[in-house]
């Protein structure tokens, strides 16, 4: 059991203060529905929130309040995971939503199971759908906007399909805070603002120009209360009529409409792509780190070889020695974490893809995860940085593959519960660019997830595993992660983040800080990001010392300081004047907020 250290907790008594749950499930709007929630941009520190029985981390106020309120009347995790994200749907449309994806990690007590909600591409898909006439690469945004980067969205089939198994409130209960926030209307916040105003494409679209722009094309400011009328008629239909009334209706026709009808860019989804999408349900993946079991998402994400391979190399070089000094990094640590960084990214760069298209060396993680091989992989680290990493050669691999070239950008959210059984959730929720496509239909944007795969589709060594296939799931670096007590099915926390392929970085951190350095969850969301996606050695603007960029560079390190905007979220199991309670993290960088009882 973690005893961390507890440098700032405030325990406001409205959070904790208990109050009979009220039969079925009413929905009240909060008070900050008409507020704008904290700022988005800088860094504002925050104090961790403990709670007894139950407990939402959440990107929005608006979102975390939702889910909280879906525990209190006696939801269980998923009921509550299904209202947030209804509600981030709304009030964080630039993030995820019922047009984008998502993988979720769910715990119910004693079995770990992996839900796939990734979109998949359209059946008409080929490896040149990302390529010029002359076979080359386009630019990135020349594939993003339009119909063209829109794949069949997986999230509500997701959600579905894990509340058959494990919801307690009716369905279409669950649908009630949005739509009621939809109707209503809900404070735009200053996250959305900024980057409505720094937006360059939306504006093209003349649904989503009409609901986010005044009649002057001026973004609606901070504030501002926006109102969403068609987005509610269309929860009220999936809520009366399940997913089905997405996949197999009218909303499925209107998307192939919009993304057909793109006057410059079309695509090729249809009706009877949507209508045949499924969510799978996939063996997780874990490994031991010490005292912890970590279970992470298999492919078609990359995040929880990733994290397991960094975490195994890390072990044999014993990472606790170099804890931060006064919250700030010790250029030994940013050295072994950016190197066990390069390795686990030059492995997933040619290996990891859409295992139901493109095995895994050995046909399993086992090989890439093998205790000798991340061994011989952490050799490789000494005191000076390679620079850039190759990959490596992991036992019985059978297949030469080339390297991804996808773009993977950071417009997702993290989404961490428990609920007051003890089952737990972890759910990285996406659209993938900023707005997504950029098209919008019946209030809701569209994703551009098949960006995700790489625009080329061979190189000299083969072809490349992310390639486009029709039918096929982008290879993806969401994260959402658990860490159990070793040897039990103790669950010690749920964490995630979005950030685009830095995804891997950013809860690496929190995971290293936590079990590594003592940090409880917020001390470790809020310590500085930093590491390698195998280039240049990416500190966090601002959070850094001239001093540790010259210590890293002396050790070879290309560094390169840059804004870092995690969305970390977290919840774990802590001792609080020994008391086992929930104590909840949400990152300084972002609005998100954690409540809970």
């Amino acid at each position: 059991m973690i005893k961390a250290k507890i440098f700032s907790i405030a325990i406001a008594g409205a959070l904790l203060a208990g109050c009979a749950t009220a039969p079925g499930f009413q929905y009240q709007v909060p008070e900050v529905g008409m507020q704008a929630p904290e700022g988005a941009s800088g860094y504002a520190e925050k104090p961790g929130w403990a709670a007894k029985k139950f407990m939402v981390a959440a990107a929005n106020p608006l979102a975390t309040d939702a889910g909280y309120q879906v525990l209190k009347a006696g939801g269980s995790a998923i009921d509550a995971a299904i209202a947030t994200q209804m509600v981030l749907t709304l009030v964080e449309p630039q993030s995820s939503g019922i047009g984008g994806g998502a993988f979720m990690m769910y715990f119910d007590g004693s079995t770990i199971k992996a839900f796939d909600g990734r979109e998949t591409a359209p059946a008409s898909a080929t490896e040149k759908l990302f390529q010029t006439a002359d076979g080359k690469a386009m630019s990135f945004y020349d594939g993003v906007v339009g119909g063209r980067s829109v794949g069949a969205p997986g999230v509500l089939r997701m959600l579905e399909l894990a509340h058959r198994q494990y919801g307690r409130l009716p369905w279409a209960t669950l649908f009630a805070p949005a739509i009621k926030l939809a109707d209503s209307g809900f404070a735009v916040s200053p996250r959305l603002a900024a980057m409505l105003k720094s937006e360059q494409y939306l504006k093209r679209d003349p649904a989503a120009a009409a609901y986010f722009y005044d009649k002057d094309g001026n973004p609606w400011p901070a504030g501002h209360v926006l109102k969403n009328p068609e987005l509610a008629k269309v929860l009220r239909e999936i809520a009366g009529g399940g997913a089905d009334a997405f996949y197999k209706g009218r909303i499925a026709h209107d998307i192939e409409a919009k993304v057909k009808g793109h006057p410059t860019n079309p695509g090729g989804l249809t009706a009877a792509d949507i209508a045949g999408y499924q969510a799978k349900v996939r063996e997780p993946i874990c490994s031991d780190y010490k005292s912890w079991t970590i279970c992470g998402m298999p492919p078609p994400s990359s995040g929880g070889i990733a994290i397991a391979q960094m975490l195994g190399m890390l072990e044999t070089k014993d990472i606790s020695r170099f804890a931060p000094k006064d919250g700030a990094l010790t250029a030994d640590a940013v050295h072994l974490f950016s190197e066990a960084g390069r390795l686990a990214y030059a492995d997933r760069g040619r290996y990891v893809a859409d295992t139901d298209f493109v095995p895994l060396p050995g046909n399993s993680a086992k090989p890439l995860l093998d205790k000798k091989y991340l061994a011989e992989r952490a050799a490789l680290i000494t005191d000076k940085s390679m620079g850039t990493a190759k990959p490596g050669t992991p036992p019985a691999m059978n297949v030469a593959w080339g390297m991804d070239t996808s773009p993977e950008l950071p417009s997702t959210s993290h989404i961490s519960i428990v609920d007051g059984n003890g089952n737990a959730i972890s759910m990285t929720t996406t659209i993938e660019d900023a707005f997504g496509s950029r098209q919008m239909v019946r209030g809701f944007l569209l994703n551009n997830q098949l960006t995700d795969f790489s625009f080329d589709s061979a190189d000299a060594n083969g072809p490349i595993a992310n390639r486009v296939q029709g039918g096929k799931r982008p290879r993806s670096s969401m994260a959402p992660t658990f860490v159990f007590e070793k040897g039990t099915k103790n669950l010690i926390l749920s964490t995630g983040s979005p950030g685009g392929s830095a995804i891997i970085n950013y809860v690496g951190k929190v995971l290293v800080g936590m079990m590594d350095w003592g940090l409880n969850v917020q001390q470790a969301i809020s310590l500085p990001n930093f590491g390698s996606r195998n280039g240049p050695t990416e500190l966090e603007q601002g959070r850094v010392s001239d001093a540790l960029v010259e210590q890293l560079k002396a050790k070879g390190h290309n560094v390169r300081i840059m804004e870092q905007t995690s969305g970390l979220q977290g919840i774990m199991r802590i001792n609080i004047h020994g008391e086992e309670m929930w104590f909840g993290g949400a990152d300084p960088r972002r609005e998100g907020i954690v409540k809970g009882d």
